[in-house]
């Protein structure tokens, strides 16, 4: 969420600087709003002054008269009862207000970084660098062939389960899911994160404090006759975990590895990617998260894309990091690196994890602050993929496939899976 102070007294910067994603912010609406909330905020303090002082006259004429019906005594304590009516009423007006506020502010994004390159879409990503080299052999099954030969995962049966865009891991596909979670959760808390393993339903005020609502309804699954949804990323409960907080400054940075699962509805992507595990309404995912200083969310942004990228070089698996342009920027995010693992049925690199830069938009939106020079101020926050499972096993069947058909483990899952090789059972 956005500073209502910086809407109130610079709102063209505002607009300004939302401008680079590509769509015009006019938001004089919400700044009349927050100048009408000022002029009662004024309002309000000057009453209660007022009312502070009749309080004391009343408390003299109690303590000099002997009669504590007296007419003047009565009209004090009438005025200090209009006094009270007065600013229950503007206080009201201010709490209508504040709703009000929240509610347009709330589908403002995050204002984007200085630093992100200028761009309308995807296509005007920026390549930082590649890793690896890309296996570019000609005649290379999918992930999905070769799960299928191997009887790795069902899809058609998960259609008899739920429906279509789900699937079902089978014998080593599972084993496989299951390794790859083991591993990232057993790298990353070996890299000075603690574990944790948060609900998969969440409700509503999590979701908005994240981002995710209200503008992402439509993408997530709802409980009907709860306030819950399933959650689309464990990035929400994690930012919710310290929700309503004063984290001591001594704490941070605290950082977060959480394996969940993971729901969405996937709206408007229907033709897209619908075999296999690239674009699925359920999948596993390690989620790394950071609550850190705001001086230094920069470094910690850095840091926590060389977290992710860390489990790409371990398994051995190309992949390229790539600058997000403003037009493409998340909600929340003010800066973004992308993590794109190399598919060689596809010839093309495909993302595995977003590494974000929130500053202080989901602290805000959360009310989660330090004590910076003993003042409350929000801190920051960080959050990436550490990463997404489905993308990970299929990023591995497609290059490790060998010519007898069966895919070669990476080496430091070995130990995980318990086998060099993935053949036909």
């Amino acid at each position: 969420m956005l500073d209502q102070k910086l809407i109130r007294e610079n709102p063209t910067y505002v607009e300004d600087n939302l401008s680079p994603r590509g769509k015009v912010y006019k938001i004089s609406y919400i700044h009349q709003l927050t100048l009408q909330k000022k002029e009662i905020d004024i309002v309000i303090s000057s009453l209660q002054s007022e009312s502070k002082k009749l309080s004391k006259l009343i408390g003299q004429e109690i303590s000099k008269s002997q009669n504590r019906d007296s007419l003047e005594l009565n009209n004090l304590k009438k005025k200090g009862n209009e006094y009270r009516i007065k600013i229950s009423e503007f206080e009201e007006k201010k709490r209508i207000l504040d709703q009000q506020i929240h509610n347009e502010i709330y589908d403002l994004p995050n204002l984007p970084s200085k630093d992100a390159p200028i761009g309308k879409d995807e296509n005007d990503n920026v390549q930082v660098k590649t890793w690896g080299d890309p296996l570019k052999t000609k005649n290379l099954k999918s992930h999905w062939e070769i799960g299928e030969n191997l009887n790795l995962f069902d899809s058609i049966k998960s259609t008899k389960i739920s429906k279509s865009r789900f699937i079902t891991l089978v014998g080593n596909g599972a084993r496989l899911e299951r390794a790859l979670i083991n591993f990232m959760l057993d790298m990353h808390t070996k890299n000075g994160y603690l574990e944790l393993m948060p609900p998969a339903l969440v409700n509503s005020e999590s979701l908005m404090g994240s981002g995710q609502l209200p503008k992402f309804s439509n993408e997530s699954f709802r409980c009907s006759n709860d306030d819950l949804w399933l959650s689309p990323t464990a990035e929400v409960p994690l930012t919710a975990f310290h929700r309503n907080e004063i984290i001591d400054s001594k704490k941070l940075p605290i950082k977060y590895v959480a394996y969940s699962p993971c729901f969405r509805r996937e709206a408007g992507s229907y033709g897209r990617d619908t075999k296999g595990l690239i674009r699925l309404h359920q999948f596993n995912k390690v989620e790394l998260y950071w609550f850190c200083d705001p001086s230094k969310s920069i470094e910690a942004h850095k840091q926590i894309t060389c977290d992710a990228e860390s489990i790409l070089k371990k398994l051995n698996l190309p992949y390229r990091l790539v600058d997000i342009c403003t037009g493409d920027l998340g909600f929340s995010s003010s800066r973004t690196f992308d993590l794109e693992v190399w598919l060689p049925s596809s010839n093309c690199y495909r993302e595995i994890s977003s590494c974000s830069n929130c500053l202080d938009f989901q602290a805000r939106r959360s009310s989660i602050r330090t004590k910076i020079d003993k003042k409350n101020t929000y801190l920051h926050t960080l959050n990436g993929s550490g990463l997404a499972i489905g993308r990970t096993m299929a990023a591995i069947l497609e290059n490790g496939q060998q010519i007898d058909g069966s895919v070669k483990i990476p080496d430091a899952l070995v130990p995980y899976f318990g086998s060099n090789f993935l053949k036909t059972t």
